[in-house]
């Protein structure tokens, strides 16, 4: 269901030019009439307003039930670092976050962890960009499991694709859940993003390009 808080966050992603209609090739090798690159969030303003939208997820989620906050390198740590003020701020919860260096560094304090350190308990939840074919939680899970004895109950990201794994039938985001246990929530899916285009009644030569690739690669609840 296309909400008023799906509606924002989309607008939102669209005057930053972080959500962009066109032909382009996602990681997977997949073509796609839409891109979604936080890369291109790029004032504080919009950080701010980022960090609010997934804070605003995270409570609504689980509240302060969980330990620490994990931003994956290189663009999930400013949507920790921001998701973590903006959950302070704005909610009361005030939580230590991480992230990891893609170098392991070998002087200093060294290590490849920068911020808060992990111990044997924690309950880690880890904010991310998008999840398209799954590639990058299983490259961040030995990350984490190699901290300590830590589990990993919830995963948040910007848009749930919807695109099939590699299992037919299932998509990135089921097997992440299937094979880790993790729950992934997304501040949209790519039907929030269809249904809003199609709300708007401008992106006629969007909608069909969408619909095509919605039924050659996704799977819809």
């Amino acid at each position: 269901m296309l909400t008023a808080a799906k509606k924002d966050f989309i607008e939102f992603m669209m005057s930053a030019d972080v959500l962009r209609f066109g032909s382009f090739v996602t990681k997977s090798g997949r073509n796609t009439p839409y891109f979604v690159n936080t890369g291109n969030y790029k004032t504080g303003l919009q950080t701010s307003k980022l960090g609010e939208f997934y804070a605003d997820l995270i409570y609504q989620t689980c509240g302060s039930d969980f330990d620490a906050m994990f931003g994956p390198a290189y663009k999930g740590i400013p949507l920790a670092t921001s998701a973590a003020g903006a959950l302070a701020r704005n909610h009361g919860v005030d939580k230590p976050f991480f992230f990891n260096r893609k170098e392991v560094k070998d002087h200093g304090e060294g290590g490849s962890l920068v911020g808060y350190k992990p111990v044997d308990g924690d309950r880690i939840i880890i904010i991310e960009d998008v999840i398209t074919a799954g590639t990058a939680i299983r490259e961040t899970m030995p990350i984490l499991t190699g901290c300590g004895k830590v589990s990993v109950p919830h995963m948040f990201i910007s848009v749930n694709r919807c695109e099939v794994g590699s299992v037919p039938g299932k998509t990135a985001v089921m097997e992440v859940a299937e094979e880790f246990g993790i729950q992934v929530h997304a501040l949209v899916t790519v039907q929030d993003i269809y249904e809003y285009l199609k709300e708007q009644g401008t992106y006629g030569e969007v909608l069909p390009a969408m619909e095509q690739y919605m039924e050659q690669y996704c799977v819809l609840g």
